[in-house]
């Protein structure tokens, strides 16, 4: 929510918010012998694998914001649960009386976990008392803004796999740093900012030397939380999407425990969108009150764990949504669908073991240590995919020799199945006023032709060109989007918020492929900005 609508419904409360970490740390050993011989071996294998919950809570403008953060090397698995409380006392009473009868301020274990209705992540479930909470507290879920990209945050400074603390800011309270209270006085912060709507932004840094919050003595940069490809949703809604759809950056409910999974792989250096975006208090809470005093919390319990340690998330006793299972198998796969006789998108293979004939656009792969979105079958054994991730730190400028290098440190084996492409291509210019949008969620242009030249630069083979790397076009984009295929290019870079196409605008500026205006797709645009990098693309045949 906007800071102005946070003020609009500024009550004075108490508030509380209670974190609970779960991580998954290991040491490895390796002993061999071999008949009388003895050669053996103890050694610490130190990957940094691990993760952070975040949340940013401001009680007087009533904003939240929980998400996970990535800071390992590896990628890791997220869930997060909430639990509400809610008592109130009158002025002329002596005690607090909780909302749900039974639960207790002090006893966060027998708080009311959140269930929302099966097909409604709006609607609470009345099958554990969690509806009483319905007309007193509206729980803001997901992130999106009109016409904004996804958020920035500020990293966390603690790295410690075993460290169970969170990144807790403003008002809210890591459990353990705050000694478990329950009185919405205690400090509890383990994390800069005030909580407050928007408070972190691009180009902002923080000196930890102190340090100042538990961790690394070190400045960190923002970062960018991923945007959402769609709403947090119920498993319910999540089964009715096609294959294709379901696994993606977004939050999915099991309504049956209240555990809220990110239904992607967190790669390193990676943050989710946000699961909460604000708990506001209704009007109701004051009619209820009228002349005294409530208390409404908020506990927030996660777990996070390595792919292949996703079976603890179905071991745990509790009756999970029949189709948990299939989720979570997606997620560690990076797919829902058989792919043919392709390997799965995480399992790094050679190109011999890919048939791309058989390949879906927008389908991911990984070969040869890159991992490349498949964009489109371009006839006689062509294929035009595009690395997945960007090459951070390039510009519009000099974007060619970030690529050109990038391209000669790829495998012989996939440069020796790329194919010639113009020496030099002939992009033309497309000012970014003189375009018209088309009016729908893909925003694309619906006049390229008033540029000729821009409009017939589209990347194909070229007999006695050159077999190398380039950036895409506008003529490209607006292609495949205007295909309806727009969810090919969707892509979240782990420093940025777009990547750059190779025709030029105006007054020098690059378009760009930037994200957060579309509901599942990219949009275009000549901002030029700092945060975003080279994305090269290749026509492999086979």
């Amino acid at each position: 929510m906007t800071p102005e609508k946070k003020n609009q419904r500024r009550l004075r409360n108490l508030a509380l918010l209670s974190l609970l970490l779960l991580l998954v740390g290991g040491t490895f050993a390796f002993q061999a012998f071999n008949q009388r011989a003895i050669n053996d071996r103890l050694n610490e294998v130190d990957i940094n694998v691990g993760g952070r919950v975040h949340d940013y809570y401001n009680r007087d403008t009533e904003n939240k914001d929980v998400f996970v953060e990535n800071y390992g090397e590896r990628p890791i698995m997220a869930r997060i649960r909430l639990s509400e409380f809610l008592e109130t006392r009158q002025r002329d009473e002596t005690d607090f009386t909780p909302l749900v009868a039974g639960t207790s301020r002090d006893d966060v274990e027998n708080w009311t976990t959140w269930i929302p209705s099966a097909n409604d992540i709006t609607d609470r479930e009345n099958t554990n008392d969690s509806n009483a909470f319905d007309q007193y507290a509206n729980l803001i879920f997901g992130w999106e803004r009109s016409g904004q990209d996804a958020p920035w945050y500020m990293p966390t400074f603690n790295h410690d796999n075993l460290d169970q603390r969170t990144a807790a800011a403003g008002h809210a309270r890591d459990w353990i740093e705050g000694n478990g209270a329950t009185d919405a006085v205690t400090d509890g912060a383990t994390h800069p900012g005030d909580g407050t709507d928007a408070y972190w932004s691009a180009g902002e840094d923080f000196d930890n030397s102190g340090p100042i919050w538990p961790g690394e003595e070190v400045t960190n940069h923002t970062a960018q939380n991923l945007p959402q490809d769609r709403a947090p949703m119920t498993m319910n809604q999540w089964s009715t999407l096609p294959n294709e759809d379901k696994i993606g950056n977004f939050w999915v409910v099991d309504h049956n425990t209240g555990w809220a999974y990110w239904a992607n792989r967190l790669n390193s250096e990676q943050a989710s969108s946000y699961l909460l975006d604000a708990a506001e208090m209704t009007a109701a809470i004051e009619d209820k009150v009228f002349n005294g005093f409530y208390y409404y919390g908020i506990h927030v319990e996660s777990g996070l764990v390595s792919p292949d340690q996703h079976e603890e998330f179905l071991n745990d006793g509790e009756q999970h949504h029949a189709e948990l299972a299939d989720l979570l198998r997606g997620i560690q796969n990076g797919a829902m669908y058989d792919d043919g006789p392709n390997p799965l998108p995480n399992e790094d293979s050679a190109p011999a073991a890919f048939d791309f004939s058989t390949m879906r656009p927008g389908r991911i792969f990984t070969m040869a240590g890159e991992q490349y979105r498949y964009l489109e079958n371009q006839g006689s054994g062509n294929h035009l995919i595009i690395r997945n991730n960007v090459i951070s730190n390039a510009r519009f400028h000099n974007q060619e020799s970030f690529i050109d290098t990038w391209y000669s440190g790829l495998d012989a084996s996939v440069r020796n199945m790329v194919q010639p492409v113009a020496n030099t291509f002939t992009t033309g210019a497309i000012p970014h006023e003189d375009v018209t949008w088309t009016d729908g969620t893909i925003n694309r242009p619906t006049n390229l032709h008033d540029f000729p030249e821009a409009d017939a630069d589209v990347s194909r083979v070229v007999p006695g060109g050159t077999p190398r790397a380039f950036p895409l076009s506008v003529a490209d984009v607006t292609r495949l989007f205007g295909n309806r295929q727009e969810r090919r290019l969707p892509h979240i870079p782990p420093y940025g918020a777009y990547w750059m196409l190779r025709t030029p605008g105006a007054s020098g500026h690059g378009w760009i492929v930037s994200m957060g205006g579309w509901m599942g797709g990219d949009r275009l645009n000549t901002w030029g900005g700092p945060e975003g990098g080279a994305r090269p693309a290749l026509i492999i045949n086979q």
